[in-house]
């Protein structure tokens, strides 16, 4: 039997309907995750975030080898504070310097010349025959180590997808503290070779894992943000299409980013010519960042810079850098029992910052850091009380008091790795929209390292001024401070496209097309086959 055009033509039609139907997920659903693209972004942001390892094992191995330096050298308590926390004011000309390296030639490149600035450093201080030779070494491995921090958490989020995103950024901070752990073991091997070669051994050997690194980063693809910002369409497609979870997320991504970038979404060749300006651009993304910010832009620049002053003005670097001086106070004698000790201590670290790369895009960012800060905030409490009674009992030994001053340090260096340690980078990474991103992060990054030299180099007069139990009861009242600016100003971000999180802090779907809009007009992007 024939069956009529009109009747054919409704079947084809509810077939169509039906077909389109069953191609939707359910409400809710999430689509599966292609194994292999998520083990091919998995290596690139391993690869990245070694780079941190430089300012991990900085941090680390210099917490032991000034006890070696200072009886070497003969230096005061005043030149070992200036050694000690020179590097964090070095490292944030570095970030500066990496910011504006990482636009121009890219994120990858950028990590092959924090590396190899980091080499170069460890050298020059393995070698240093005096304080001046050594304060010149600790200037070169400051810029390397300004470098690394700035690019490898903005490589990372860029070339992440959402859905993991925050386990994936937050590898710059495992690496951190793996390079701690290496610095304190590196002590532990070390401390027995004669005096004038264990420090210098200490410090030269960081240039060993520095330099395979800029070998390993050459397997790496290039951002698929800063290829966009470049014009080259096809490239970044390429990389989107091995990193996304599905081939729908890769085409949304790069849409987004088109968006971002001022290429106009029908705009889809292989490479886009984009303006050769002389730095108008830049002087554009100073004046959208610090000098003209809309008040959502304002947010989302105060909020960056107030979780990097707090992670560092809480007393993270105290604690790490001078854990021998600490342990010290708490009654801990003997050279072996202080770094061994302080090898526990990093391991502590290491372990929960593992805890904290599992649970970022499970639990989200805001729980983490508000259970973090509170938790630093009574190891603190903790830590100043048996510091405050061990202090005034010098002649006799108070077991609990050196037991609360074992197990708050350990603890705290605990909550601050499941949270507001590896959330900074990741954090800093997602909310700057991409125009501002790496000068953004730059300045997250200025603030973090000059706040971090701040408590640094002062901590040992602090601590003489008003007791090292004092200096830790005023780094709880600043944890205090830090929960509650957290609670008040911090969103959650999981699981939200890089372009979209803006929205989060009051930027609208208008303003976003307005300067999108406005870098359309003022790029006159064309298109070349």
């Amino acid at each position: 039997m024939k069956m009529s055009p009109e009747r054919k033509g409704a079947e084809d039609k509810e077939e169509g309907s039906r077909m389109a139907s069953a191609a939707l997920p359910e409400p809710g659903a999430v689509h599966p995750r292609n194994k292999g693209n998520f083990k091919y972004a998995f290596t690139c942001a391993l690869c990245a975030s070694m780079a941190t390892i430089v300012l991990g094992y900085d941090v680390g191995v210099m917490s032991g080898a000034s006890l070696y330096i200072k009886r070497d050298l003969q230096i005061t308590d005043v030149q070992l504070e200036i050694m000690m926390g020179i590097l964090s004011v070095y490292a944030l000309i570095g970030s500066f310097l990496g910011a504006r390296t990482s636009d121009w030639v890219g994120r990858r490149v950028t990590v092959v010349f924090a590396a190899a600035i980091f080499t170069t450093g460890s050298l020059l201080m393995g070698f240093a025959v005096n304080y001046a030779m050594l304060m010149v070494g600790r200037f070169v491995t400051g810029i390397g180590v300004g470098y690394a921090i700035m690019v490898a958490p903005v490589y990372t989020a860029e070339v992440s997808p959402a859905s993991a995103r925050g386990f994936l950024t937050s590898f710059t901070e495992v690496f951190i503290n793996v390079g701690i752990l290496l610095g304190y073991v590196s002590n532990y091997a070390f401390a027995r070779l004669p005096l004038h070669l264990s420090w210098r051994v200490m410090l030269g050997i960081g240039a060993v894992p520095s330099a395979l690194l800029a070998l390993m980063v050459f397997g790496m693809p290039e951002s698929p943000r800063w290829l966009v910002m470049k014009g080259r369409l096809a490239d970044a497609r390429a990389v989107l299409a091995k990193t996304s979870d599905t081939p729908e997320e890769a085409v949304e991504r790069l849409d987004q980013i088109k968006a971002a970038a001022g290429i106009p979404r029908e705009l889809d060749g292989d490479v886009v010519v984009m303006p050769k300006t002389k730095g108008g651009q830049e002087k554009q993304v100073w004046k959208e960042l610090i000098f003209s910010p809309t008040p959502a832009m304002r947010r989302i620049l105060l909020a960056a810079l107030g979780i990097h002053f707090f992670q560092q003005a809480t007393g993270s670097d105290s604690v790490v850098l001078y854990s021998p001086r600490v342990f010290q106070s708490a009654g801990i004698t003997g050279d072996n029992h202080l770094l061994g000790a302080t090898c526990a201590m990093g391991v502590m670290k290491t372990l929960f910052i593992l805890v904290a790369t599992f649970q970022l895009d499970r639990v989200g960012r805001r729980p983490l850091l508000l259970t973090s800060t509170a938790g630093m905030l009574a190891c603190l409490i903790g830590l100043g009380t048996g510091l405050t009674v061990v202090g005034r009992h010098p002649d006799a030994k108070v077991p609990w008091a050196i037991g609360l001053c074992i197990v708050s340090i350990l603890a705290y260096v605990s909550f601050f790795s499941i949270g507001l340690g590896p959330l900074t980078s990741v954090y800093t990474s997602e909310v700057f929209p991409l125009r501002v991103r790496a000068l953004g992060f730059a300045l997250g990054t200025s603030c973090n390292r000059v706040t971090s030299a701040a408590v640094s180099m002062s901590f040992l007069s602090l601590s003489k001024a008003i007791t090292i139990g004092g200096s830790f009861f005023l780094y709880a009242g600043i944890a205090a401070i830090g929960w509650i600016f957290f609670f008040t100003f911090i969103p959650e971000t999981r699981g939200l496209p890089l372009e979209e999180i803006g929205k989060l802090f009051g930027m609208t779907d208008t303003a976003v097309e307005a300067q999108d809009t406005a870098t359309k007009d003022k790029a006159k992007v064309g298109e070349m086959n």
